[in-house]
């Protein structure tokens, strides 16, 4: 024997909304809550099927003194219904209008768009003029490279690093100088370490891959 099938939400807004039609009398939530599963809506979903109800203007709700009571009578639902009824009606005809507004549109950007030789053409030749300026662009940036600006500063950034390949070259002088004065018994071990350091440098400086001529 299959088991028996619960209610939807809509069966169950239906069930409480005879409790109020059938009584049209004001209820508690807690009375409410008693008379649901005589209707077949269990005691725990009465209280967020009352509030569906509620927020869809179905039931109203009012507090007196401490306790909130609910009441709705069937004039009340029939003025709601055709309060939608009527917002309804007013959203179609007023998507009606819009949809010949944009028919209207459509046909008058149709217009001089119609298929023909000479449109064909101007296509093609729009199309080939984007293709050429595509290709323009690709080279562009094969040149990019070769961009004055962009020389120029490489120019400047050469400037800088000499300079300061100078400096450090004399700050190593003058620390090598001071070495030799203040430590005199190292001297000849200071003086194999910089001939080391000194011909480690000057080997990377002449393999350097790219060699700047400064005009």
């Amino acid at each position: 024997m299959s088991k028996r099938r619960g209610l939807s939400l809509e069966e169950k807004r239906e069930k409480i909304l005879q409790i109020f039609y059938e009584s049209q009398d004001f209820f508690l939530l807690k009375e409410l809550e008693k008379l649901g599963p005589k209707k077949g809506v269990i005691t725990q979903s009465v209280k967020d099927v009352v509030q569906s109800l509620v927020d869809d203007d179905l039931v109203s709700k009012d507090k007196i003194g401490t306790s909130v009571y609910f009441w709705s009578l069937p004039s009340c639902a029939g003025n709601q219904l055709r309060h939608v009824q009527r917002k309804l009606e007013s959203d179609l005809e007023n998507s009606k209008k819009k949809f010949v507004e944009l028919v209207d549109k459509c046909n008058e950007l149709k217009k001089g768009r119609e298929e023909s030789d000479e449109r064909e053409t101007a296509l093609a030749e729009l199309k080939a003029i984007e293709l050429k300026h595509n290709e323009l662009k690709e080279e562009m940036v094969q040149y990019a490279d070769n961009d004055p600006a962009a020389f120029e500063a490489m120019k400047k950034a050469i400037e800088v690093a000499h300079g300061a390949a100078n400096r450090w070259t004399d700050n190593i002088f003058t620390l090598r100088q001071w070495c030799s004065n203040n430590f005199p018994e190292a001297k000849e071990q200071l003086e194999h370490m910089y001939k080391e350091v000194y011909g480690l440098v000057s080997f990377a400086y002449m393999h350097e891959p790219i060699n700047y001529h400064m005009t």
